[in-house]
């Protein structure tokens, strides 16, 4: 289902999708559509299940830091001062996947972009009268 949001139009959230499905199963309803309301609401229930399963997760620093963008030392540091509960043991730390902090993407700076050769208009058109367009 797509939200508006102003004026904008986005896509609902995962999360979101098991509430907006049940939605559309009471509307379903309303007009007799009862075999595919009960469709809807079995898959918002399977995806409800799978999320919480997702959620309780835990992953390794190593697994946690590839998921998060921290590095393995930051996420330990933040399990031992307890701003992130440990879901191991003492000296074998996990962490939820729901605890997991996420370092927000990063652009890539100017000289870690990848080069493009030039090509002028005119070599362009050269191209094209000596190949044709393929």
């Amino acid at each position: 289902m797509i939200r508006k949001r102003g004026r904008k139009t986005e896509p609902a959230s995962v999360e979101g999708l098991p509430a907006d499905w049940r939605k559309q199963a009471k509307a379903l309803r309303r007009y007799g559509g009862e075999t595919p309301a009960v469709a809807i609401e079995r898959c918002a229930d399977d995806l409800e299940a799978t999320l919480v399963e997702r959620d309780e997760t835990t992953l390794s620093l190593v697994e946690a830091a590839r998921e998060s963008g921290y590095s393995r030392d930051h996420l330990g540091r933040l399990v031992r001062d307890g701003k992130i509960p440990n879901a191991g043991r003492p000296n074998a730390p996990r962490i939820a996947r729901r605890h997991l902090p996420r370092k927000a993407p990063t652009e890539p700076r100017l000289a870690e972009t990848p080069h493009r050769r030039e090509t002028s208009n005119a070599q362009i058109v050269q191209s094209i009268i000596e190949r044709g367009i393929e």
